[in-house]
């Protein structure tokens, strides 16, 4: 330090005038502030490296470690190094979820009270409904990075396009993000005619084309080897925060990786669900004597299919376990990099995903109607769909409820719903500060929004509630206790937890659950359930037990009251069944799905991608 100091000592003395002496000034405000630093870093242990891993649409159950044949090597080596956790809860869709996992608030104050694809008529304009991360809460990254972190992301970020609302802008030094909620994996092809390029930004610039060798989870794994890289030894811990798009439909795989489950899915979804189960009980995922959740009433027996319908079904089951085995294989090159430049010891690892398993074949319901412009846009851009080329570009393939119900093993229906296969997800915390034995299991009840608490703690830093009493409060509780050993749970008897999404409501408190759903998934009113006893929700006690409906309902009345729960006036589908788009009354900008428009970036800020 005292050499450099010298060296700019020397470059001031040959400046003129005012300049020096404004450069003294500054000169001396960066010797004030440095130097106590250096002193700290040399006589204070570094905070540990956090990594999060995070799979869209990934089930419960796929992952080997959780009962799954698909096989997870990497993802299952952090198992076995630390703890696994089964009562772990999202939220049953995915940029809710990623609101709280980076604010720690309730998606009702954060901006994402409803998806943005889905706001409703009377949800529009109201604070906590825009649609995006807002700007009312403080960032996981905002604070780790005032902690002396760097912030790295890469992957889906799905809450926000604007300049002020891109990763960029909400604490991460460095990324490469896709900020849509899907896409190709091979290149920038939306969806919808209304929207039909995907928009990406690195480092805070928006995207005109993407690197020549882009595969998206080899790309993201790539970047954010290379963002740990650009800063090695500095000292400073990172946060890396890798937003996997895998295995979120469509399921678009390299043609070495799509034949590695051939005729294993012939079976049919009703075997390959009670295998699951019996490798989770003799694991200890799930306890002795679960029961399976009734199969949905849509979806037929595989017994009754002909052997060609099996095959073609089962085909579409292969192709999801190569993406997932693929996401696997590059989890396992982050590890390994880390193993070689020495991190790995010191660094953290979460992983899980972000809602249930995907059964709504919401692609269909887009382009599905006969003549509509998205019906034509995906004749055009995503006609591959013999079986031989999916996988491909251009095509699109989603493994439907069938298979969604095998991926949330034993767990009832599955994404966008409040019943536990829409919400319960697979949970792994390796790493320093895990102090329970190696290749355990906990069964105590954990939220995503513990992760800010938690890793704030981490970082020897702190939510500044106190400081800046307009913040919304965090909602979680830190992990520390029971990572330690310390603890089962972090919660008490009295905690609870609560979700509202397209109208759907759930509590749950203990081993008892509350849940109200729409029609046909639901009654359209409240059941309870006794997940202790019935984690497959198979019966409901409500007429059972008014005592404990009624105290669950007090609690639910209390959610929505502090967290501003405003029900929507129309739910996501009204205007895309078949017979109703054209005689429904249409509000403006509702459904914003088919009204939205492709965000045109700043010219400023647009920029190609960096080698």
């Amino acid at each position: 330090m005292k050499t450099e100091m010298r060296h700019a000592m020397r470059i001031i003395a040959r400046t003129p005038g005012m300049l020096r002496s404004l450069l003294l000034g500054t000169l001396g405000m960066i010797a004030a502030f440095a130097v106590p630093t250096i002193v700290a870093a040399a006589d204070t242990p570094r905070h540990p490296n956090i990594v999060i891993i995070l799979a869209d649409d990934m089930g419960f159950a796929d992952m080997g470690s959780f009962g799954s044949e698909i096989k997870t090597p990497n993802l299952d080596s952090l198992a076995k190094a630390g703890t696994r956790f089964t009562n772990f809860y999202t939220h049953a869709s995915c940029s809710p979820t990623r609101s709280m996992l980076l604010s720690g608030v309730d998606t009702h104050l954060n901006g994402l009270g409803n998806m943005n694809e889905w706001i409703a008529p009377n949800q529009r304009g109201v604070p906590g409904y825009e649609g995006n991360l807002n700007h009312q809460v403080a960032t996981l990254p905002q604070l780790l990075k005032g902690a002396g972190y760097h912030t790295y992301m890469a992957g889906k970020w799905h809450m926000g396009k604007a300049p002020d609302q891109i990763p960029a802008a909400r604490g991460f030094e460095r990324d490469f993000s896709l900020l849509d909620g899907g896409g190709s994996y091979w290149n920038m092809m939306n969806i919808t005619a209304a929207v039909p390029k995907s928009l990406f930004t690195e480092d805070g610039r928006y995207l005109t084309k993407l690197p020549e060798d882009y595969y998206a989870t080899k790309t993201y794994t790539d970047k954010l080897i290379s963002f740990i890289d650009a800063n090695r030894g500095d000292g400073k811990p990172f946060f890396a925060y890798v937003a996997h798009q895998a295995p979120h439909d469509p399921y678009h795989l390299p043609r070495d990786w799509r034949n590695r489950h051939l005729g294993e899915y012939d079976k049919g979804w009703d075997a390959v669900r009670q295998e699951r189960l019996k490798r989770q009980v003799e694991m200890g995922i799930m306890p002795a004597g679960t029961e399976l959740a009734e199969r949905m009433w849509f979806v037929p027996d595989p017994i009754v299919l002909a052997p060609a319908s099996r095959y073609i079904l089962g085909k579409k089951m292969e192709l999801y376990a190569g993406m997932v085995e693929n996401m696997d294989f590059h989890v396992g090159r982050l590890i390994d990099h880390l193993k070689q430049i020495g991190e790995y010891e010191n660094t953290i690892f979460i992983v899980f995903g972000d809602n249930g398993a995907e059964g709504t074949d919401l692609f269909g319901m887009i382009a599905g109607t006969p003549g509509s412009r998205d019906n034509l846009y995906a004749a055009i851009n995503w006609s591959q769909t013999h079986p031989n080329a999916w996988g491909d570009p251009g095509s699109w393939v989603g493994y439907g409820p069938m298979w969604a119900q095998v991926s949330m093993t034993p767990f009832s229906q599955f994404k966008g719903r409040l019943a536990e296969g829409g919400i319960r997800n697979a949970l792994i915390v390796s790493g320093p500060g895990v102090k329970r034995p190696a290749g355990s299991i906990n069964h105590g009840l954990m939220h995503v929004a513990d992760l800010m608490p938690t890793l704030l703690e981490v970082a020897g830093t702190s939510y500044p509630k106190a400081s800046q009493p307009d913040l919304p409060p965090l909602i979680g509780k830190s992990w520390g206790p029971v990572l330690a050993g310390k603890a089962d749970s972090v919660r008490t008897e009295q905690d609870y937890l609560a979700w509202e999404v397209f109208g759907n409501r759930a509590v749950r408190q203990g081993d008892w659950k509350l849940r109200w759903q729409l029609k046909p998934y639901g009654k359209s009113d409240w059941e309870l359930f006794n997940l202790a006893k019935d984690p497959a929700e198979r019966k409901d006690l409500a007429a059972e037990r008014p005592d404990k409906l009624k105290e669950m309902i007090t609690l639910w009345d209390n959610y929505a009251l502090t967290n501003n729960v405003i029900l929507p006036s129309r739910g996501p589908y009204d205007t895309l069944e078949k017979d109703m788009p054209q005689r429904v009354t249409v509000y403006p900008g509702f459904p914003p799905l088919i009204y939205q428009r492709q965000f045109v970036p700043p010219k400023e800020m647009l920029a190609d991608p960096k080698p």
